[in-house]
């Protein structure tokens, strides 16, 4: 350690800011440049790798903390070793990777001393240091991506926000290479089923933060506002606390009541009735949702599928299709703003017809879900199945907050499970070829 680093180290343990100004100015650009990108002098203590051997360093905490500065000089830190063939760095979608780790105010290119700036190939998906370290870039939103590449290290951002967990599934599969594979995951915690169990995993090393152990570093007042705006205090917990919430207490539905709806499937001709919910995701990324439901003779009302995909309208109308096929549905219920006439005008070019049933929306999509809720919470409602994704979008439903992602999966059951409440005994319909 440079005798300099080891009285500015000194310095800072002072409140005296005259006194830390006079010896910088005695610093030659050199010296200077050590300093300002040193990360172990800047860092707090939880923005730093923990001291034991580790596989999986979870740094779950709330907004503002420093969680992206933490992961850019982790992965600057071991790209400089250069003992690393190829690093990973996931996003929850390629525009996040871009925008966020790589050329964010935070991100890797920003913090990199400019002697050891990596360059950047975005064609390419990839970042190669001076020293021949490579990081490429993958998108949470395509999975098979991960499969098959091999990594060493990793950085996983927000991955609270990734729709699907087997993006994760496929990295640690392919975390195999050198001797010793790490992975940091940086996020704002959510309560989802997947990321309760990774915290429980064994190797996982979970450290947690507060917003306002970087307020310093933060816009005046950003606190404050955010504490106004986040007036739950489960969630206001979990956004500024980086606290993991199993449960947000206000939310429509629980676990322990989903776990009580949970029975063997029904065959087809106990069900008098089959109905098919979407809710289209004409534009943009949202996924498609599709949930399959049915009403038995005694009026209970089963979840039987969740078929939600991510794709254009001709690949989600033809797992419509293909549903309505093999459930024999009698009606596929869509809202009529948001894909009706996509659907009806692909099937026409098919030359099928299926019993479409337009639903308008008049309310939000929390205030539909209400009614829905109470079926649940009075016995009326069963799963045929686990449905993690659905699940986890029911128990992040709660009242006067609106919900990020969009809750599809969740939207499209509320709008099968209104039909099947609202309509009597229905003939089974027949497809038209």
């Amino acid at each position: 350690m440079t005798s300099y680093r080891k009285k500015w180290i000194n310095l800072l343990q002072t409140k005296n800011s005259d006194l830390r100004q006079a010896y910088v100015n005695t610093l030659d650009r050199d010296e200077l440049m050590y300093l300002l990108y040193d990360w172990s002098l800047w860092a707090r203590e939880k923005q730093l790798p923990p001291p034991a051997h580790w596989h999986i360093w979870l740094l779950m905490a709330g907004r503002g903390f420093g969680k992206t500065r933490t992961g850019s000089e982790w992965v600057r830190a071991q790209a400089m070793l250069g003992q690393c063939e190829l690093i990973a760095l996931v996003g929850h979608t390629m525009d996040d990777v871009r925008h966020v780790m790589i050329e964010g105010p935070s991100g890797i290119l920003q913090i990199s001393p400019p002697e050891a700036r990596p360059t950047w190939l975005p064609s390419r998906r990839l970042l190669i240091w001076p020293n021949g370290a490579k990081a490429r870039c993958y998108s949470s939103e395509d999975p098979n991506q991960l499969l098959g590449p091999e990594h060493e290290k990793a950085w996983c951002d927000e991955i609270a926000k990734w729709r699907y967990p087997q993006s994760w599934e496929n990295l640690m599969l392919g975390l195999r290479a050198g001797k010793m594979p790490q992975v940091i995951a940086t996020t704002t915690p959510r309560p989802l089923k997947w990321i309760n169990a990774l915290v429980k995993t064994a190797g996982v090393i979970l450290v947690q933060g507060l917003s306002r152990e970087n307020e310093r570093n933060l816009a005046p007042g950003f606190i404050d506002m955010m504490t106004t705006h986040f007036s739950d205090p489960a969630l206001l917990a979990q956004e500024l606390e980086g606290r993991l919430m199993t449960e947000l207490p206000h939310a429509l539905w629980d676990r322990e009541m989903i776990e009580q709806c949970r029975g063997q499937m029904p065959a087809r001709e106990l069900l008098t009735s089959v109905v098919i919910g979407v809710d289209p995701a004409v534009e943009g990324s949202d996924e498609t949702g599709i949930i399959v439901a049915g009403k038995a003779a005694d009026g209970m009302i089963w979840i039987l599928e969740d078929q939600t995909l991510r794709s254009r309208p001709r690949q989600w109308v033809d797992r419509i299709i293909a549903v309505w096929r093999r459930w024999k549905a009698n009606a596929v219920v869509v809202e009529v703003n948001q894909g009706g006439d996509v659907i009806r005008e692909l099937l026409r070019s098919q030359q099928i017809n299926l019993p479409i049933r337009k639903v308008r929306a008049r309310q939000g999509k929390l205030v539909r879900a209400e009614p829905v809720a109470l079926l649940y919470a009075s016995g009326q409602i069963r799963h045929a199945n686990s449905f993690v994704a659905l699940e986890d979008q029911m128990c992040s439903c709660v009242p006067g907050v609106r919900p990020s992602p969009s809750p599809d999966r969740l939207d499209a059951l509320v709008w099968a499970v209104t039909r099947l409440q609202s309509s009597g005994r229905a003939k089974t319909s027949t497809m038209m070829l």
